[in-house]
């Protein structure tokens, strides 16, 4: 008699089931998205076990998953850095500036825009929009912590506040 395995841990299968017995999806697969959010939540990052654990509770193919959660810049398909630092590189945003933040960052950090420093402290992202086309160039830290109005000098400070 074979014994199922599964590839999700307890704890992540305790919130799947959170998520579903919230009863908002009509059908399993419009889970998709909240479950990888809730993956990466739990793995840090959509590792080949994040994808693993989503695409056995859904019941899809592992590729399947993979290729959402690669289409969507929210998810990390490598292991992130411990600061996540999102620059806002949209239209406004430019204009006040942040293609010279993200020179400085990519300067003084050593990474380039999309990778991660050697020591695994920080992870440069450009993106498109953090809704605040007034207050810009925007900052996000780990889709926490949301700096506006940014300039060099205080992106400097907020670097030594990382530390």
């Amino acid at each position: 008699m074979a014994v199922a395995v599964t590839k999700i841990p307890a704890e992540l299968k305790s919130k799947f089931d959170e998520l579903e017995s919230r009863g908002k999806y009509p059908k399993r697969l419009s889970m998709l998205v909240p479950a990888l959010h809730i993956a990466q939540e739990h793995y840090g990052w959509i590792s080949g076990d994040a994808v693993a654990a989503v695409a056995e509770f859904l019941g899809v193919p592992e590729n399947y998953v993979k290729g959402c959660a690669s289409f969507y810049s929210m998810f990390f398909m490598d292991k992130p850095g411990k600061y996540v630092i999102q620059v806002c590189h949209n239209a406004t945003c430019q204009l006040l500036g942040a293609e010279d933040i993200i020179a400085h960052l990519e300067e003084k950090l050593g990474v380039e825009t999309g990778k991660t420093t050697p020591d695994g402290k920080f992870t440069v992202l450009a993106v498109e929009c953090l809704a605040a086309c007034g207050r810009g160039p925007v900052i996000q830290i780990n889709n926490r912590e949301y700096h506006e109005n940014m300039n060099i000098r205080k992106v400097d400070e907020l670097l030594e506040t990382l530390k």
